[in-house]
């Protein structure tokens, strides 16, 4: 069962679930620092943290998930990865272009996250 959330915003309740998610998927997080790395090293002054995300996602099987139950990697956690990495190398501040984020203003959703199942059909069954 899942703990209560503490979250007062969308915002916070996409930290929670981000928070939750990196405790049972650390690796995510090396291979996120390493690719990001990857990028500086080469010259790259600002770079995408959505390449950086769909290089995890592509070139990496099956770290994050198990394809069935849950998504390797959420979108909903761009925003809080790139800020990660600016505070945690802040000579690296910006590297990551953001945004304000507008979820701070929203409400909870008080949803649980979505997987694929809740987007495909069983196996076997036909696509309506």
């Amino acid at each position: 069962m899942m703990a209560a959330s503490k979250a007062t915003s969308r915002l916070d309740e996409i930290a929670e679930q981000a928070e939750r998610y990196n405790a049972e998927h650390p690796e995510i997080w090396k291979l996120f620092v390493r690719f990001t790395f990857d990028r500086i090293r080469r010259g790259h002054k600002h770079y995408s943290v959505n390449a950086v995300f769909e290089r995890i996602r592509w070139h990496v099987d099956g770290v994050g998930g198990n394809n069935q139950a849950t998504f390797k990697l959420n979108n909903n956690y761009r925003a809080i990865y790139s800020r990660r990495f600016h505070r945690e190398y802040p000579e690296h501040d910006g590297f990551f272009r953001t945004r304000t984020q507008t979820s701070h203003y929203e409400q909870p959703t008080e949803m649980a996250e979505l997987a694929p199942v809740d987007y495909y059909e069983p196996k076997g069954e036909a696509w309506a």
